[in-house]
């Protein structure tokens, strides 16, 4: 089975405490994007195989552990474990989501195997946020109102068909080490995360203006500040660093202004792609 794998922005991402288990409580509205990781899956009499078709671009900037380490592989382990199972699979993953970009590419494959697993042997996982706090979002995809330590997920009014330019430069950012920043903020601004939940369902078209990221004040990158700056005057109506970084997000009116902004971000040396917000984490390609 081959699925397509979609990547995820937060359109709001807020911090809103650090737990006893040292853990941060967040609060965000997720949201399923149009740019995605191709994952096919094969059962096989025994052991799980993975093998990572990697652009250059990606490559050379963020080094992606094609092992046991993977979380893809992880996802399968469990799947096997946890149903008692003595079968195995072989894991393709062909990367279009980059990598240290706050976009879950690595937990959307994750959900991939486990999806296409479910669909090949009609069983599933109790507890898939044991591999990581995004993936149960991944299960479902779309719009998500997030909150917690990722787990607890409220679906949300559907913000499918915005147009977006998605861009990343080089350098990447530590999650720990963002988080880290986070708590030594003095006096930081939060996003009005639920009243762009209330403004997606109630008047989606200006709900751009509760878009927001607390990280954008912990995380203080060149290129972060470089390609917000260049969406912005490229009309774009809000520019948010997803996640912890290092991803951009832009949103555009029209398509055209959207390639236009991705097409300069690219000669300045940046990835740029132009997608838009979908209602779904998986496209099922054979």
């Amino acid at each position: 089975m081959k699925v397509k794998a979609a990547a995820k922005i937060n359109l709001a991402l807020d911090v809103t405490g650090k737990l006893p288990n040292g853990y941060h409580a967040i609060e965000s509205v997720f949201q399923t994007v149009g740019l995605y990781d191709e994952v096919s899956v094969e059962l096989t009499d025994g052991g799980i195989e993975l093998s990572c078709e990697v652009p250059h671009e990606f490559a050379s900037a963020d080094p992606i552990p094609c092992d046991e380490r993977n979380i893809a592989y992880k996802a399968a382990k469990l799947f096997f474990e946890e149903n008692g199972m003595d079968c195995g699979c072989r894991i393709h993953i062909k990367k279009g989501i980059p990598s240290q970009a706050g976009m879950g590419g690595g937990s959307t494959d994750a959900a991939a195997v486990l999806y296409c697993l479910g669909e090949l042997t009609g069983k599933s996982v109790s507890k898939p946020e044991k591999l990581g706090a995004d993936v149960p979002f991944f299960l479902t995809g779309g719009t998500a109102y997030v909150e917690g330590i990722g787990e607890r997920i409220t679906p949300a009014a559907d913000y499918s068909g915005r147009i977006l330019v998605i861009a990343k430069g080089r350098e990447g950012v530590s999650t720990a080490e963002a988080y880290r920043n986070v708590d030594s903020l003095e006096a930081p601004q939060h996003p009005e995360t639920q009243k762009l939940a209330e403004a997606i369902e109630n008047a989606p078209d200006t709900a751009y203006r509760y878009f927001g990221n607390l990280f954008e004040q912990a995380v203080k990158l060149p290129e972060v500040d470089d390609i917000r700056d260049n969406m912005l005057k490229a009309h774009a109506l809000s520019a948010v660093m997803t996640g912890s970084g290092s991803a951009v997000f832009g949103l555009f009116m029209s398509r055209g202004m959207a390639e236009s902004c991705a097409e300069k971000l690219r000669k300045l040396g940046f990835f740029a792609e132009v997608c838009e917000t979908v209602a779904e984490s998986f496209i099922i390609m054979e």
